[in-house]
Parts: structure tokens; C-alpha cells; sequence
């Protein structure tokens, strides 16, 4: 993505560390919630890969069609996950916010986008809407998370780094943060 190198590299780290924390909720016993971090962790790792300061790194073209085959095939895979409910709509908005910023990068690559006096695309203010109220509703409902107890109350056992419901909010939050910061540098 285009930007200066060391917020791209806080960048890169950030999603990979999200992509690795979704590689350890995958061992969780509940089916659902290992499918949603196995797309996560898709997700993590891929915008760790996209971030990566394009002083330091500039993929050809063919690589940004691939991410693009591969975000938009998470966002068709996501679609089709709506079916069985609405929480998986923004599964779908984040692959496909992810598609487009590839597909704007295959179409352009080494230029900035919505530079030169034509503005913010539509598109891309949209997503930069939907992905700004996403982080803060998210920030709120993360503050409001009361953090569980280890070892008392009477339960058999705490849950596991994988089944900790403020850690997944916490990592889905991250994730909702770097896409705001790679469609604003887009």
C-alpha cells in the first residue's frame, strides 16, 4: 500500500500478529467460530502482505490479481454464509473492501489513488463510512465487555486464548482499524 514505511510496517505487524491470534482461535471445539477464524486469519495474513511499505516491496501486477481472486472468493464465500445469518455481513464487507483495494491496486499500481484532483471514490468512501462506524461501535462494545473471571464462580475452567470473547473482539477491532488505514492510504 502506499504511505510511509514505518506505519506500513505497524501496519504489517499488526495484521500478522491478528492473522497468528486467528490461527489459535482455529482450535477452538465450536465449528462456527473455527470456520470465522480460519477466514480471519485469511484476512490477517493477507493485509499483512498487502501492507507492506511499497518502498520496500512492490508486487507486480499479476500478485494484486491474485489477491484480488482470493479476497473476492472470501467475499462470494461470505455471501453465501449470509444465508444462515446476518453476522456474517461483515465478513463480506471486509473481503470485499479487501478485493477492491486490490483490484484498485492491479488497475493503478505505483500511483495514488484519489489524488491529483479527482477526489475520493465513491466506493472507497463508502467502505471508509461502513469501516469508521465498524471500529467505533466496536471500540464501545470492547470497553463494555465485562472481562471474565479466571478460575472462579464455580466454572470447571477458564475459557481458552481462542474462546475469549474480548480477545476475539479485540482482534476483529485491530483488523477493522488496518483496513480504515489501508483505505485511506489507497
Amino acid at each position: 500500500m502506499h504511505g510511509p514505511a514505518s506505519p506500513g510496517w505497524l501496519l504489517v505487524a499488526l495484521c500478522a500478529a491478528t492473522g497468528a491470534y486467528c490461527l489459535l482461535r482455529m482450535r477452538s471445539t465450536a465449528g462456527e467460530q473455527r470456520r470465522a477464524a480460519g477466514g480471519e486469519a485469511l484476512m490477517g495474513f493477507g493485509m499483512a502482505a498487502m501492507a507492506v511499505p511499497a518502498a520496500v516491496l512492490t508486487p507486480p501486477r499479476w500478485a494484486w490479481l491474485v489477491y484480488t481472486a482470493v479476497f473476492g472468493t472470501a467475499a462470494l464465500r461470505a455471501l453465501w454464509a449470509t444465508r444462515t445469518g446476518p453476522h456474517h455481513l461483515h465478513h463480506l464487507m471486509g473481503a470485499f473492501a479487501m478485493a477492491y483495494m486490490a483490484f484498485a491496486m492491479a488497475a493503478s499500481p505505483g500511483h495514488h489513488h484519489g489524488s491529483g484532483g479527482s477526489g475520493v471514490p465513491l466506493l472507497t468512501a463508502a467502505l471508509l463510512l461502513y469501516f469508521t462506524g465498524y471500529v467505533l461501535l466496536s471500540g464501545v462494545r470492547l470497553v463494555s465487555v465485562p472481562v471474565l473471571a479466571t478460575g472462579g464462580g464455580g466454572r470447571t475452567g477458564s475459557p481458552g486464548w481462542g474462546d475469549r470473547p474480548e480477545l476475539v473482539r479485540a482482534c476483529r477491532l485491530s483488523m477493522g482499524i488496518a483496513t480504515l488505514a489501508m483505505l485511506i492510504t489507497l
